[in-house]
């Protein structure tokens, strides 16, 4: 339990960037890079030169100015958020190197974001991902697990080969690649909703002779898949991981599993909260809403109508309430462990505690889980 309590504790800003004051918009340019790829065009007529003389001095070279970098993990946070609009894939390697500084890559479980992030790039510019992907090679050993982990995230039609091709300049995620590729590990597009197993399933596994099935795991409905899908939305604007996001709903009314109610919290804030200050991710959720099925429909028109009406603290107390409550009753059915020593937990380590916002501290969201932030 206490695994979902330390992950519930920063949980509640999951995916939420543009909280804490105005968003941070890069000044408009007057050939603002889009979402589509930049198609490379020969010379024009009009731009067309004849061939130099040779006693002409040669023309001077001007050099591409280097992107620019980030001053904290921060900064690149507020550049994830806006990204959507103002795409800028060269600058990946500083934000990723600035991530990698501030110690935000080094545990797996909370850096959901920037893998989801890095994971969107690579699918929205599928031609030039290995481009990309080897202009983060002065990534750390330590933080190149993000490499891997995005390129089979990202559902590239050709992510298995994009990651062999990798490995060579990889070698400490060398057996990472070969899970993944040997479909041994999850990806992102097979998530385990926890669907209860087939009649066929369940007799298959009283059958000694029945073949077992070859088929890829299912990826795990954790906290950090959430910040994933987040990653993925805030590089593309695409609303796929939305309507993962919106499936994940219902269980917020979870009353017997704590990591299903954790999780369904979390989606239900982080959607809440994104949407009150992201018009058009409002206007995404509200086209979403009318194709939901009646059992799904209620959860999100709920979350529509709190974030319409910038009634966060509502999501919050009742998230409480519902985590309190179930506190309550796993305590209640649970005897005392008595061979170990009885300590109180600390209060970081309670989800309810964890949906307090400290005194004092404004209802402001400016980071995701698990990204550590100055402030």
């Amino acid at each position: 339990m206490r695994v979902w309590v330390r992950e519930l504790a920063v949980a509640m800003a999951v995916g939420v960037l543009i909280g804490g004051g105005p968003a941070v918009h890069a000044a408009p340019t007057d050939a603002a890079p889009t979402h589509a790829e930049t198609a490379h065009a020969g010379p024009s007529r009009e731009t067309a030169r004849a061939p130099t003389p040779a006693s002409a001095p040669a023309p001077a070279t001007v050099a591409t100015p280097a992107p620019a970098g980030f001053e904290s993990a921060d900064a690149v946070l507020r550049w994830m958020a806006g990204y959507r609009d103002r795409p800028e894939p060269a600058r990946l390697p500083a934000a990723l190197a600035t991530l990698s500084a501030a110690g935000a890559l080094a545990i797996p479980e909370r850096a959901g974001l920037p893998v989801g992030f890095l994971a969107g790039v690579l699918a929205a510019q599928p031609t030039r991902a290995d481009k990309l992907v080897t202009a983060l090679d002065r990534l750390p050993p330590r933080d190149s697990w993000v490499i891997v982990r995005a390129i089979a995230y990202s559902g590239h039609p050709d992510w298995k080969g994009l990651l062999a091709r990798t490995a060579a300049r990889l070698p400490a995620q060398r057996a990472a690649i070969e899970g993944y590729v040997q479909d041994r590990l999850p990806v992102l597009d097979r998530l385990a909703m926890d669907d209860p197993p087939s009649g066929w399933s369940r007799l298959r596994a009283w059958l000694p002779f029945a073949a077992e099935a070859v088929s890829p795991p299912a990826l795990e409905v954790r906290p950090e898949v959430l910040d994933t899908l987040w990653g993925v939305y805030f590089a593309t604007g695409d609303a796929a991981p939305l309507r993962r996001i919106v499936a994940l709903l219902p269980w917020w009314r979870e009353r017997d599993d704590l990591r299903r109610l954790t999780v369904g919290c979390m989606a239900r804030f982080t959607l809440v909260a994104n949407a009150t200050r992201d018009p058009a991710l409002l206007a995404l959720l509200r086209e979403e809403a009318t194709r939901q099925p009646a059992a799904g429909a209620a959860d999100l028109r709920d979350a529509l109508a709190a974030a319409e009406s910038d009634d966060l603290a509502r999501v919050r107390t009742e998230s409480l309430a519902a985590i309190q409550a179930l506190e309550r009753k796993t305590r209640d059915r649970t005897p005392p462990d008595r061979s170990k020593t009885l300590e109180p937990s600390p209060a970081g380590d309670r989800p309810a505690a964890a949906l307090r916002r400290p005194r004092g501290e404004p209802d402001t969201f400016t980071a995701a889980a698990g990204a550590p932030v100055d402030r």
